[in-house]
């Protein structure tokens, strides 16, 4: 230990006096010799220039794309491809304590179906909130295609805060979809079903499962879904897909394409051919106008009838009111997207070759003549294909998303059979350029792709197969998102990142600078309720209090202890534990771990979190800091003894690992005073300079500050035990207020450093 302590004050030294070691020379390579190396080309190298950040750099856009079946959003950076983080959503992760402390327990039980807990999730669209069109950076949503269910995610600290279920479906992969002023989020079925739980044979289907589009109200200020302000339209047993809000000129409107619309129920069972030989024998499937506005006002009304606490508007009234009406579409379609004016909307066929382009103004043309062609069987009008259509473009085979370019008219479609990505104009309808993907195509991305005022810059392809792109790792390949230069008139593939999470299904792209998340929390918050816990603890405050037979930890985490260090229940006791982490720094994260009780927390500076069990079994319970925070983190851990019932406790006399003299009192406190020189040579330089200028210094300067504060603290505890004669306790004492002393140190030498790498100026007396 003394050896340690020793390098560590020549480590601080060193740093802190400017007197490190002159650094050893490092071999030069040129370019050439690195291309000749690794068997690159001048384009190589261009392509990698346009991806690569610097250490320190930051990404123009942040791409979140769904997760998949591990019920996760996956946050990565464009053009550096680096992913940043997993958010989690519908189900439990436990580097976050999400699943784990009692407070996103509550989350996750919001989405229990019939009282049952889901904790699979299969996420498929995320969508930002907007306001006119344009992504404001407040929220992110997300569904969960397996169990009918909308997630809340808050971009002020990237966390989910809450999972609504639809009453009424059994799956929904439609979602999400925003309004332009994100008044609703659209979420649309997919395979028809009863609205009622109970059992309806497959051969009343036609009559009795229905498909559906709920527009879920929410509100901004409050960042909640209002389930009980929304709305769901009841539809035919057509496989409803993806959606898309109209914008500026069709605002007020909602568009969902479908498959199936033969209503056919596969069984091979039953002798029949499987679902995929009937659901594809119509040359057209339909797409879904709605009028959500006028719908939304006869909600206002009082004109529309709650069905499981919840608004249902029947296609009955849907078609009495003039609120839904079809259009003929190319068949097993998987995309429509509105244009950023709301003039033309685009659809594509997985099993034709063509994008078909639609003409809002057609559309609202036939829509006052009442000009249809006919209805469908459940009494639905349908607008011809001619009276909608703009124009029809041969794209490629299997035909899917499209995404809006800065440049007008400009598009890209994702081409699945022939796994590339088209280049082609919708308003004089010609291709421009075609890309090959590595493979399989599903979704693709532009940068703001579908807002009001798109950025173009790139595009990610998201390809269902990798095959051979990277190093093998068994049978279960990750998937391949790969980034494309689209700022010219050809594309140029610039980057292949496997992600091996899921099935990632789509992309939403934003600008990074429209986010503004916290970096720290508000002392003691509760981060899923976003307001202070009740449970918030302060340091010196930390206590244990029994109510019963449950009792309650108020504890805190600092580097590099827990306190308590020493928690004593009984066995059939409830414990809670409640967490403060006292940091002040950004990234001093800590973690909470215990033997046997299937749980870690994730305290993130200034938050607040619990966890409660059940003490069933009397033992030793060690618990430990899962985070590495500081030097002494494997230091940072506690005891939970469960005593058995009716346990007589014994006079047992606690042992000393080791003894201490004034002699190592007094080495000590040389060690400490010395420290102390570092440190306040550290301040001379940082105050000597315009650190003020510098936000992220600052905050540094302010953890330096407490922890310092801290330090003097045990300074003084030390001086009291020492002038008793205990020196037992002093030099104990005086370890720890050394240890605050060396944190102090960290934080003013990351904040030297910073001053000295960032161009910070002296300042004139």
């Amino acid at each position: 230990m003394k050896m340690i302590k020793k390098s560590v004050l020549a480590l601080l030294m060193g740093v802190g006096l400017g007197l490190g070691a002159a650094s050893s020379a490092v071999a030069q390579q040129s370019l050439e010799d690195v291309m000749k190396a690794r068997g690159l080309t001048q384009k190589d190298l261009l392509a990698a220039a346009k991806t690569y950040t610097p250490t320190g750099g930051r990404d123009e856009y942040l791409a979140f794309s769904s997760g998949g079946q591990s019920g996760h959003v996956i946050v990565y950076g464009v053009p550096s491809m680096r992913i940043l983080k997993y958010i989690a959503v519908f189900t439990p992760e436990p580097w976050q304590g999400y699943g784990f402390d009692d407070e996103s327990k509550a989350v996750l039980a919001q989405g229990n179906i019939d009282g049952k807990q889901i904790l699979m999730g299969d996420t498929h669209h995320p969508a930002f909130s907007e306001t006119e069109g344009e992504y404001n950076g407040k929220y992110l949503f997300i569904n969960d295609k397996a169990n009918p269910r909308i997630a809340v995610i808050d971009l002020h600290d990237f966390e989910t805060k809450q999972i609504v279920a639809n009453p009424f479906f059994k799956s929904a992969h439609g979602g999400a979809f925003v309004t332009p002023n994100t008044e609703y989020i659209m979420d649309a079925a997919q395979y028809a079903a009863p609205y009622g739980d109970g059992f309806v044979p497959v051969e009343e289907f036609n009559a009795k499962y229905r498909g559906g589009l709920t527009y879920w109200k929410f509100d901004m200020k409050a960042g909640k879904i209002k389930p009980e302000d929304s709305f769901t339209f009841e539809m035919p047993p057509y496989s409803q897909d993806l959606s898309d809000a109209g914008k500026k000129a069709s605002a007020g409107w909602g568009f969902t394409n479908s498959f199936c619309s033969e209503r056919y129920v596969g069984g091979i069972e039953r002798g029949r051919p499987p679902f995929e030989a009937g659901c594809s024998q119509k040359d057209t499937d339909f797409l879904h106008v709605t009028n959500w506005k006028k719908a939304a006002e006869l909600v206002a009304a009082g004109k529309v009838k709650k069905v499981n606490g919840s608004y249902l508007i029947t296609m009955d009234q849907a078609v009495k009111e003039g609120l839904l009406y079809l259009i003929p579409e190319p068949k097993s379609p998987h995309g429509v997207d509105v244009s950023p004016d709301g003039t033309h909307i685009i659809v594509s066929g997985k099993l034709d070759s063509h994008a078909w382009v639609y003409s809002w103004e057609k559309i609202q043309k036939a829509i006052n003549d009442k000009k249809f062609e006919g209805k469908d069987p459940y009494g639905i009008p349908i607008i011809a294909m001619k009276d909608a259509l703009h124009t029809q473009v041969q794209v490629g085979l299997g035909p899917l998303h499209t995404q809006y370019d800065a440049k007008e008219c400009v598009v890209y479609t994702s081409i699945y059979v022939d796994s590339m990505v088209t280049k082609w104009n919708y308003c004089e309808g010609k291709v421009l350029d075609q890309l090959h993907i590595h493979y399989n195509i599903g979704h693709l991305v532009a940068m703001e792709g579908d807002s009001v005022s798109p950025d173009g810059k790139y595009l990610v392809s998201l390809n269902k197969l990798a095959i051979d792109r990277f190093n093998p790792v068994g049978p279960l390949h990750p998937q391949n998102h790969q980034l494309i230069d689209i700022s010219g008139d050809k594309m140029q593939l610039l980057y292949d990142m496997p992600l091996p999470l899921g099935e990632p299904h789509y992309v939403v792209a934003i600008k990074a600078d429209k986010l503004k998340p916290v970096i720290r929390y508000k002392s003691g918050w509760d981060s899923r309720a976003d307001k202070r816990s009740p449970w918030k603890t302060r340091a010196g405050r930390e206590k244990v209090v029994r109510e019963g037979n449950t009792v309650h930890v108020y504890g805190t985490l600092i580097r590099s202890h827990i306190t308590p260090e020493i928690i004593e229940v009984e066995e059939g006791d409830t414990v809670s534990i409640h967490l403060t982490n006292l940091e002040r720094a950004q990234d001093e994260t800590h973690g909470f771990a215990m033997f046997g009780q299937n749980v870690n927390l994730s305290v993130e500076p200034g938050k607040t979190v619990s966890y409660t069990f059940k003490a069933d079994k009397a033992g030793v319970y060690p618990y430990y800091c899962t985070e590495f925070c500081s030097a002494l983190h494997l230091e940072m851990q506690g005891y939970l003894l469960v005593k058995p019932k009716g346990y007589k406790a014994t006079d047992v006399v606690m042992e000393e690992g080791q003894k201490y003299t004034e002699a190592d009192y007094k080495k000590q406190v040389k060690t400490n005073i010395d420290t102390q020189a570092v440190i306040d040579s550290v301040v001379k330089f940082i105050t000597s300079h315009n650190y003020k200028d510098f936000p992220t210094v600052v905050a540094l300067v302010e953890d330096a500050t407490e922890q310092l504060g801290f330090a003097e603290e045990w300074k003084k505890k030390a001086e009291a035990s020492a002038a008793k004669g205990d020196f037992q306790n002093a030099t104990l004492q005086a370890g720890q207020w050394w240890q605050y002393q060396v944190k102090t140190a960290d934080l003013g030498l990351r904040a030297k450093t910073y001053l000295e790498e960032n161009g910070a100026k002296k300042v004139s007396k």
